[in-house]
């Protein structure tokens, strides 16, 4: 960016995991780009997520990001010189019931059918061996044995502090508010000024329908603010992720003995006031789910709770690509609280389109037209769970 001219080549709206990602491998191609965030890097939904690296019980549109994305966290270190935390123990989804079982038996099957052998069935007596903490009633499960974890926000500032090694500029504390096109240039203002670039990626998060309706792309987001859990330290005792089926959860041990509980339940959120509040009694239901399945947990400290603010889209699955109304923007948003471990690769994605035109990656599932496109259908969802 020049900073006599207040421009560059891109301007990225949204620092968070994603952006901070598009910037890293459009720094890499050698692009003047420049990030704009209104807090700090990381402040939401991108540093305050469980960090599953999980390509398990995807949306079948997903899943070939998921594994893609999968194969660039196993060399981090490479990409980001910092192993971001990354922990590879597998992920499992447990089933409590009967049904449980057969939800995920049929899961299997479609998987199957599609080609794809990265979940396979995990038998009661097999996880209990790889688990014996958990409840003995259980009635085996679905497992990926290369799934991860890793620390979410030290993740996000790793691919901040890798992106502005390379040249790429960013502004935190500058919030955007409007974003035109004119003259064949993108202009941006903000409270800190006006910005210039020929070419704009949105990748705002929870605000991000608000650009969009810009660009006259209106799309029907909600914000949605899902809760964490963190306890004391614990004598160790689980290694994978797990995850509930019937019922809510996402529960996994810290390297450092702390147990992170999640699973999709959320607090109240005002994203205009970015204000959250816990909802007590929903975690208390996923209090019971964690004493269900792990019964010694009843004797566990729980330290504090927190929220971020997310973007949800009605078939939990991102809005990925180039604008439907401008050829030279694009958005990245809507991951619905499951897209950290697609970060890596949506910045890939986003910086090929920018600079090439074109992916090699299947995105027509993710078009920002679908809520608009005369008679689609709704592709049925797997309720994520896990971060």
């Amino acid at each position: 960016m020049t900073g006599a001219t207040r421009s560059a080549q891109v301007i990225i709206i949204g620092g968070g995991l994603h952006g901070s990602s598009a910037a890293l491998h459009l720094a890499r191609a050698g692009v003047d780009v420049l990030v704009v965030e209104k807090n700090y890097v990381g402040r939401h939904a991108s540093g305050v997520n469980a960090g599953g690296v999980r390509t398990l019980s995807r949306h079948l549109a997903e899943v070939p990001l998921a594994l893609a994305s999968r194969e660039l966290w196993y060399r981090i270190g490479d990409l980001v010189d910092d192993d971001c935390g990354f922990e590879q123990h597998g992920q499992v989804r447990v089933a409590e019931t009967e049904a449980d079982a057969a939800t995920l038996q049929a899961r299997l099957h479609t998987m199957t059918e599609h080609g794809y052998t990265h979940e396979q069935w995990i038998s009661a007596d097999d996880l209990l061996a790889m688990i014996p903490a958990i409840a003995p009633t259980i009635q085996g499960g679905l497992i990926a044995r290369e799934d991860a974890a890793a620390d979410p926000y030290r993740t996000t500032r790793a691919f901040r502090m890798k992106a502005a090694s390379l040249g790429a500029h960013f502004m935190e504390g500058v919030r955007v508010q409007a974003v035109t096109h004119e003259d064949g240039q993108w202009r941006v203002a903000t409270d800190a000024g006006v910005y210039t670039a020929p070419q704009v990626l949105n990748c705002a998060g929870a605000w991000a329908d608000r650009i969009a309706a810009q660009w006259g792309e209106p799309v029907p987001l909600m914000p949605i603010s899902p809760m964490m859990l963190v306890t004391l330290r614990m004598d160790h005792f689980l290694d994978p992720v797990v995850l509930g089926t019937g019922r809510a959860l996402s529960f996994k041990q810290r390297s450092n003995g702390t147990v992170l509980i999640g699973g999709g339940r959320r607090a109240w959120v005002d994203r205009d006031a970015e204000w959250t509040e816990l909802d007590f009694r929903s975690l208390a239901e996923g209090a019971r789910t964690v004493c269900d399945l792990f019964p010694h947990m009843r004797n566990a400290i729980v330290n504090r709770g927190w929220a971020g603010i997310e973007a949800a889209m009605p078939d939990e699955i991102p809005v990925i690509g180039r604008s439907s109304r401008h050829d030279t923007a694009f958005h990245a948003f809507g991951f619905s609280a499951h897209g950290f471990e697609l970060g890596p690769i949506v910045g890939r994605i986003m910086a090929d389109l920018i600079t090439t035109g074109a992916t090699d990656l299947p995105i027509a599932p993710f078009r920002i037209t679908r809520f608009t496109d005369a008679g689609s259908a709704s592709t049925p969802t797997q309720k994520e769970q896990d971060e």
